[in-house]
Parts: structure tokens; C-alpha cells; sequence
């Protein structure tokens, strides 16, 4: 009898939580349940999200503690029993979403997240892009092998997988690629809304479409000589590595490919990359981190320390959750972190403060304007090492602060791609909305 993808993850869970055995020292390492409002002993909180699991409701503390969730992954390190309470307390939100809504509007909110997420994909993407740069980012017809002596059409070093939203900064994407090209290495693009790791639809209980769009871009993905993918965005890593991998290993038997962060990527190859970085770069920058990806700001810091001229300032800033955009759950302590870190940021007089990940640049970019330092992405530097350069237009855009003057400014691409003008409009209002710390002129 063929086992589902539903029911093998239910199987994974049931088999966590037994393993589970509710000490409570992941509640006591994370870092939001003050932020989160967690207002009872460890022990009981713990004991509250393994009843969420198995009924989908669970004591108030233990509620607040799931949806705060900003996937630091402090818990994981805690936990000596070989559980990983960010799994539990993802699928803890699942259960609490599938009690609250029937399956038809489970369905329903997971499809109109996920179009959502393609609408305003797509359109801040072409309004930036030309074809054939997103046809490189294999998002038009004809994409195919690239790198070094990829013309032999023989299957690829490895499959980069952007995810979807880095698509809306397309320098940070672009500049990976040409790095990849420089190293000598073949790998075949995939991301975007059509190669979707279904973390929508998960987070609105949805899970046969999340498995289905899961599956589906997995087999795609499997397609490299080495079984090596290659992953960009934290979020589509953690869909992939903590749910959907092993669950299909129950499925199937074993897991079709491994799959690295891009961080850790390039710090293994970091002696090949060495003799490109031949450009001398003299800039105070300081890391805006994440550590919710074990080794990528270790990575991170070890691959700006490798520029020429860098030099690498600590701001004494917390490093918490996966990337900006989890904080969804915790506004004002989002808008807390940020502003200290910009202003620590000022204090220190450093040139740049430089984010790894998509999310972060687009939340922190338009904060250019007021503060008297640079927002970057890390591969923004080491490109220039290399004589590596990529417009930013996102941030460009961004700073303008008005959808009349973006939508004028992109006219030429909105025509050329055929855009919708008021749907592009509504894609320009979403971006311009996506700042939780208001900038500080207004």
C-alpha cells in the first residue's frame, strides 16, 4: 500500500512528539517568548503544543508561543533527545489552522496566498528585467544549462534553486549566477511561482496541495549529477530540508538530492573564490544576521572577511529568527530590532549595513535615504570584487516612495511584458507596504 505524503508527515510528527520529552529547555532558549507574550512555566508550554499537535488546540501560552515562531532555531541546539521543536511548533500552526477552517477554506486561502505571492513575483520581477535576464533566472521559455561549458547539454553540477521572492530583487540572483559562471561550476536554474516548495499552502493547513506542489518541484530539482541542489531562500530551505525531504525519504524510500544553502556554498569553494576577488573594496560594513540557517552568518562572515579591504564592524545587535519577513506575528518587536540595529549602525559610522538574505534587503533598503550609510546585500561586495555589477532597482524604486512615480519609471518594461496596469499598481502598493519600521522622513 503506497503511503501518502499526509500521512507520512503525520507519522513523522507523532514519532517527534513521542520522542519529546517535555523538559521545556527549548521554551527556555527561544528568544521571542517575551516578545511573544509566553506566560507560563516552560514545562506547561511544551505540554501544550504536544496537545495542539494531536487536537489542534492547546493552552494559551502555548498558542502564542507557535505563532510567535521565528524560526531562530535556538530550540533545535537545546534539545538533547534529537527533536526539532521548530518542526513541532511549524506543524502545531498547521493543526491550529486545519481546526479553525474546513477544508474548502483551507484550500481557498492557501490558493489565494499563493497567487498573491505570484501576481506581485512576476510583476515586480518584469518591471525590472528585460527577457532575457529573466529568461537567465529561468523565468521565460528557452532557459537552460548555464556555466562553464554548458553547451554539452550533459546534466548540470548541481540545480540552483532561487525560490520565489528573491525574484524581487533580481541583482542579488543575478550576481550569484555570474559568481557560480566565474568559479567554473554547471548548474541549471529553477524557481519562481512555477517551481513552488508549497510552504502557502502548508502554513494554511492545506497539506495534500502542499505535498503535491512539493513533490512536484522536487522531482525538478533532482535533476543535477552530483544530487546536489543548491538553495537561495531560507524559506523554500527550511520547507524542503525539515519537511518535505524526509517525509518523501518515508515515501519513496530515500531522499532524491541534498540541498546547501548558497551561503555555505560559496564559503566551501571560498579558496576558488579567493584568487577572483582581485578588486579592493575599502568599506566599514556590519552583517545584519539571521541564524536561523545553521552556518550561513558564520559563512557570511567568512566570505566578507575574504574581500580585500573589508572591514567587518560588530554592532552588538541580537541575531534572531530565519529572515525579516517571519516576524509577521511580532510587529513592534520587528520594528524594535530594526531601529536598533539602524541606529547602532550610525553610531558605529560604518558604510554599509549589508543583509544576506532577499526579505531583509527589501525592508531595510529604503532606510538609504534617511541614514548616512549604504544598504547592501552581501554578494553586492564580493561581486565588486570581481567586477561584478548589477543594478539595484528594487531599491531605486523602492526609495521613491510613490506608485504613480515607480509605475512611470517602469513604463517602458510594463508595456514590453504587457502588465496589467492596475494589477501592477496593486503590486507597487504591496512593496511600498512592506515596511515595517516607517521611514524616518515619512
Amino acid at each position: 500500500m503506497t503511503v501518502t505524503f499526509e500521512t507520512a508527515l503525520s507519522d513523522r510528527v507523532q514519532a517527534m512528539a513521542d520522542a519529546c520529552t517535555r523538559c521545556g529547555k527549548c521554551v527556555e532558549v527561544c528568544p521571542v517568548t517575551g516578545p511573544g507574550g509566553v506566560k507560563a512555566e516552560p514545562v506547561e508550554v511544551i505540554r501544550g503544543i504536544i496537545d495542539i499537535l494531536k487536537t489542534g488546540d492547546g493552552p494559551e501560552a502555548s498558542r502564542k508561543w507557535a505563532n510567535a515562531c521565528v524560526l531562530t532555531g535556538e530550540c533545535i541546539k537545546a534539545c538533547d533527545y534529537g527533536v526539532n521543536p521548530r518542526f513541532l511548533l511549524g506543524m502545531a500552526r498547521v493543526a491550529m489552522a486545519r481546526r479553525e477552517h474546513e477544508p474548502t477554506a483551507q484550500r481557498r486561502v492557501g490558493v489565494d496566498g499563493f497567487r498573491k505571492v505570484a501576481r506581485e513575483v512576476s510583476h515586480i520581477a518584469q518591471m525590472q528585467l528585460n527577457d532575457e535576464l529573466l529568461t537567465r533566472l529561468g523565468q521565460k521559455p528557452g532557459a537552460s544549462l548555464q556555466g562553464d561549458n554548458a553547451e554539452r547539454q550533459s546534466p548540470p553540477d548541481f540545480v540552483f534553486y532561487t525560490g520565489c521572492n528573491v525574484l524581487k530583487t533580481p541583482h542579488i540572483a543575478l550576481t550569484a549566477l555570474d559568481i557560480m559562471d566565474a568559479l567554473g561550476v554547471t548548474y541549471q536554474v529553477l524557481g519562481g511561482p512555477s517551481h513552488c516548495c508549497g510552504v502557502v499552502q502548508m502554513r494554511s493547513g492545506d497539506v495534500t496541495t502542499s505535498g503535491r506542489f512539493a513533490e512536484a518541484t522536487m522531482d525538478k530539482l533532482a535533476r543535477s549529477k552530483s544530487g546536489q541542489v543548491v538553495s537561495w531562500c531560507p524559506s523554500c530551505h527550511t520547507q524542503f530540508t525539515e519537511v518535505t525531504l524526509p517525509t518523501v525519504e518515508k515515501t519513496r524510500g530515500a531522499k532524491p538530492f541534498e540541498m546547501t544553502p548558497f551561503m555555505l556554498f560559496l564559503r566551501k569553494h571560498l579558496d576558488r573564490l579567493r584568487p577572483l576577488l582581485t578588486k579592493r573594496v575599502p568599506i566599514r560594513v556590519a552583517l545584519h544576521r539571521h541564524p536561523g540557517i545553521k552556518g550561513v552568518v558564520e559563512a557570511a562572515e567568512d566570505i566578507l572577511q575574504a574581500v580585500p579591504g573589508v572591514e567587518l564592524v560588530d554592532l552588538k545587535q541580537p541575531a534572531v529568527g530565519m529572515m525579516a519577513n517571519y516576524f509577521r506575528a511580532l510587529p513592534a518587536y520587528r520594528r524594535e530590532l530594526q531601529k536598533n540595529e539602524l541606529d547602532a549602525a550610525e553610531r558605529a559610522g560604518i558604510d554599509a549595513l549589508v543583509a544576506v538574505y532577499h526579505a531583509d534587503h527589501r525592508e531595510l533598503c529604503a532606510h538609504e535615504r534617511d541614514y548616512p550609510f549604504r544598504v547592501m546585500n552581501l554578494l553586492e561586495i564580493v561581486g565588486a570584487s570581481m567586477g561584478i555589477h548589477h543594478d539595484d532597482h528594487f531599491k531605486r524604486l523602492k526609495i521613491m516612495q510613490d506608485v504613480e512615480a515607480i509605475a512611470a519609471d517602469c513604463q517602458d518594461l510594463i508595456v514590453e511584458h504587457g502588465l496589467d496596469p492596475a494589477t501592477t499598481r496593486a503590486a507597487i502598493k504591496a512593496m511600498l507596504d512592506e515596511q515595517p519600521l516607517p521611514l524616518r522622513g515619512g
